[in-house]
């Protein structure tokens, strides 16, 4: 999955580019470009209301996985990657990594999943 290539990549706010750093939506903005060849918005908001919902039970990889980590709706996106964890760029604290969605803090959050992927 491309999603794993960035892990260890810095975070930056506005970041679109490995090179520059990335945020949450702009590394889920690039992968999905560089995978699909989908472009979506820069906004994780933007990018859920795209998305065809999914709930927790129906996530597969590569589908999207939505958190309010700001007190706004769908503030955070990741890419599920299978077995209940998730790729992210977290904040300007972190760097791009592996989390599990079962964390306190995540599950607590999670709003939903989205998915653009065709059955």
């Amino acid at each position: 999955m491309r999603a794993l290539g960035l892990i260890d990549v810095g975070y930056t706010f506005g970041g679109a580019n490995p090179e520059a750093g990335l945020d949450c939506s702009g590394l889920v903005r690039y992968v999905y470009a560089q995978a699909a060849g989908v472009s979506l918005p820069h906004n994780a908001a933007q990018i859920s209301q795209l998305a065809r919902l999914v709930s927790r039970e129906q996530l597969r990889p590569g589908d999207l996985v939505f958190f309010n980590t700001l007190g706004k709706p769908r503030s955070h996106v990741g890419i599920y990657i299978g077995d209940g964890r998730f790729v992210h760029a977290p904040n300007s604290r972190g760097k791009v990594r592996v989390e599990s969605m079962t964390q306190p803090y995540y599950l607590s959050r999670f709003e939903g999943g989205g998915s653009f992927l065709v059955d």
